[in-house]
């Protein structure tokens, strides 16, 4: 599998005039080596040269991490009084241009450019970004493996109370669900009740949810190394007809972007068929994010479904699709399922209820 994924690489660096390709910490690494390095100012990169062998450059004492790959590069252990900007130098050559991990260190990236005063550095992600994005089969099990998961959290949540606890305790149990049900971590979890529906983002505090409240849960993590995402929207007793109205509007524009999600149809293409939707009933103005971002070893990678991206879905794209409606100071809803653009026809992996949920 390494071994494909290194050539698909070198394919696309020839194609992109790329001379030599720089990975350190990020989902790229593991993606090219099945190592996953920690974060730390001791220095790891695979240096994979257009032609030539790739190396992967370790802390000698990160190194009994790695599980040894040869066919699919050689590993480089250095010690505490080596340089490991200067083996890394030495291993690219002299190339005239380099694409370094979009997460690399900053202090890493400058120490490189001094080291290779003659070599352009370009992003990573334009050599791995279209690799990453479409997703083998095996990708796409582990997705949906994952998608279960929190299908069956959303589903209980339908059961459980909302009225007379934080938005800060729901969150706790999204986690503990999550992580009961087999996911290795939660990456967020998301409890937005009342007003504080109309953030999308909004950090889950001590605010107490009460009758009448929309709640949006959006909650998400990782499972054998590919991330979950899914959100559903709750309301505390029978919601008023505003917000049925609204809900409404908003589930057929969810609706309507995942029909759009075709093999051939561009980016912006779904992101219109939810928009269009929520502007023609009037609420316009308040859907204020793109409608999805790609997912697979993190939660945010491409392709990503916003105006302005005329990228055509291919065969294996996984990607969200979240339409949300949100109105300051009063309310907010937001749907989210993942979805993958298959030969058949759009497939959502998510199947957990999607109707607006009334709980206590």
């Amino acid at each position: 599998m390494f071994e494909e994924r290194i050539s698909r690489a070198r394919n696309r660096m020839e194609e992109l005039g790329v001379d030599t390709l720089l990975l350190s910490v990020g989902a790229d690494l593991p993606y090219f080596t099945g190592y996953t390095a920690m974060p730390l100012e001791r220095l790891t990169m695979l240096v994979l040269p257009q032609d030539g062998e790739a190396t992967l450059v370790v802390p000698a004492l990160e190194a009994p991490r790695v599980e040894e790959r040869p066919e699919a590069f050689a590993l480089r252990p250095w010690g505490e009084t080596e340089d490991p900007v200067a083996i890394v130098a030495g291993l690219a050559g002299r190339p005239a241009r380099a694409a370094i991990g979009d997460r690399t260190w900053a202090t890493f990236l400058l120490g490189l450019e001094e080291a290779l005063p003659a070599t352009a550095f370009v992003a990573a992600s334009r050599v791995t970004g279209p690799l990453r994005a479409q997703k083998d089969a095996a990708e796409i099990e582990a997705l949906r493996a994952a998608a279960r998961v929190v299908d069956a959290v959303a589903l209980a949540m339908r059961e459980r109370p909302f009225a007379g606890r934080t938005e800060a305790d729901i969150s706790r149990e999204l986690v503990d669900r999550m992580l009961e049900g087999g996911h290795e971590r939660a990456n967020f979890a998301i409890v937005a009740s009342g007003p504080n529906a109309a953030s999308p983002h909004h950090e889950p505090g001590e605010r107490v949810v009460e009758l009448g409240d929309s709640v949006v849960c959006d909650f998400g993590g990782t499972m054998a190394g590919y991330c979950s995402d899914i959100t559903r929207t709750f309301v505390v007793g029978q919601p008023s007809a505003d917000l049925v109205d609204l809900y409404d509007v908003l589930f057929e524009a969810q609706e309507q972007a995942v029909r759009a999600a075709r093999i051939g149809v561009s980016c912006e293409a779904v992101d219109a068929a939810a928009r269009s939707v929520i502007a023609a009933a009037g609420y316009g103005d308040y859907f204020i994010h793109r409608t999805g971002h790609g997912i697979g070893l993190e939660e945010h990678e491409d392709p990503y479904l916003v105006s302005g991206n005329a990228t055509p879905l291919a065969p294996g794209h996984a990607f969200s699709v979240e339409p949300g409606i949100y109105l300051p100071g009063r309310c907010g809803a937001r749907i989210e399922d993942i979805v993958v653009a298959m030969e058949t026809g759009p497939e959502r992996l998510n199947e957990a209820p999607r109707e607006l949920a009334v709980v206590g």
